[in-house]
């Protein structure tokens, strides 16, 4: 049974195979008190070269899952996973993988918390995960609806991709692309997370191999995308406004069930 979730293996370690090249251009901050340096829009986002070479496991993933539907091999493989798991841990259930895919973004906030810098500010980041979030459960909600594969248990047609797994790597690669230039060790530690919950996935008869692989692919996808595409977008937006000194605030608000971003601008 080990050998099936060698490829698993391969997801954890994938984050350590490629580098990501990275140039930060940041512009010093003049003296404030430590609530306006949360509230405005300091120049931090360090700005990514990304190579070819980084996209290429994510890109990956999302094809195997894709080929399931049409591979033989690849979908025998899901079944036969399913049954050895299902005759040798027929009872299994866990649901700690409800609250292990956000164990990377938390710990992102808990580190900052005790004093260890991130690479963004707090506004800049939170930006990017919430860009992060939206990309990956756009194209998630979209494939679920489309695809109609049914579960492991039957309970539903929602299973590709996974959800969890990919929300899992979208925030252990958010952690990553935080904390990994302090010590690569945040990065394993965040992609352990990840794993973890990618196989209790499985193993709770919620998602064949297949939708966790792809729902990797897509988490982990979404945040380089999201860490590639906000630099511009806020270039555009602010970085006019930084150099004719004009105060920049963006607050995130919660009103009526939604989560949202207040923009103010100086002028």
């Amino acid at each position: 049974m080990k050998k099936y979730f060698l490829p698993l293996i391969f997801i954890f370690w994938h984050l350590f195979g490629y580098r990501i090249c990275v140039q930060a251009q940041i512009s010093p901050l003049s003296p404030s008190d430590s609530a306006r340096s949360v509230l405005l829009l300091p120049d931090t986002v360090l700005h990514l070269r990304s190579k070819f070479a980084a996209w290429i496991p994510p890109t990956a993933f999302i094809s195997y899952g894709a080929l399931s539907f049409v591979v033989k091999p690849i979908r025998k493989l899901d079944y036969s996973i399913h049954n050895d798991l299902e005759s040798h841990y027929p009872n299994f259930s866990n649901r700690i993988d409800n609250y292990l895919q956000f164990a990377p973004v938390v710990s992102v906030y808990a580190l900052n918390l005790a004093g260890i810098k991130s690479k963004n500010s707090f506004i800049d980041r939170t930006i990017l995960l919430v860009l992060s979030e939206s990309i990956f459960l756009g194209a998630t909600s979209f494939l679920k609806g489309t695809t109609k594969r049914l579960r492991p248990d039957g309970s539903n047609t929602l299973s590709f991709p996974s959800g969890h797994a990919g929300n899992a790597f979208t925030s252990a690669e958010f952690m990553a692309q935080e904390y990994a230039g302090v010590s690569p060790w945040y990065g394993v530690t965040g992609y352990t997370f990840a794993t973890a919950t990618a196989i209790l996935r499985v193993y709770n008869d919620k998602h064949w191999f297949s939708d966790i692989i792809a729902g990797a692919g897509f988490g982990i996808l979404s945040t380089k995308a999201a860490y590639l595409i906000y630099p511009l977008l806020r270039d555009h937006l602010f970085r006019g406004d930084t150099l004719k000194g004009r105060n920049v605030i963006l607050l995130p608000v919660y009103k009526g069930g939604s989560v949202g971003f207040v923009f103010v601008k100086n002028f």
